[in-house]
């Protein structure tokens, strides 16, 4: 059990791909819900865990929580499995 009371195996992992072109433009599917999003860091939910990109200039080009694509584009420069947290982010919000 994590530290907000859900369990991980809520986020066990599943399908889900991440693409890198040039360092500059990340597609990644499977994506659950977007915890937070930066110029310099982007924390997203994807059904594998949250997945922490690092980077500079990052700009959240598409967003599709019908699909759960989000694409981003700016200069990545690291990719991080952290431990998931329970919260709504822009994905849930938009849901509704």
């Amino acid at each position: 059990m994590d530290k907000t009371g859900g369990t991980l195996a809520e986020y066990a992992p599943g399908a889900h791909q991440i693409l890198i072109e040039g360092q500059r433009h990340a597609r990644i599917t499977g994506v659950v819900d977007v915890e937070s999003f930066h110029e310099q860091e982007a924390a997203i939910l994807t059904e594998a865990g949250l997945l922490v990109l690092s980077g500079e200039e990052l700009k959240l080009t598409r967003l599709d929580p019908d699909s759960g694509q989000v694409i981003v584009d700016g200069r990545i420069l690291s990719l991080e499995y952290e431990q998931p947290t329970l919260k709504r982010g822009l994905f849930g919000r938009l849901r509704g």
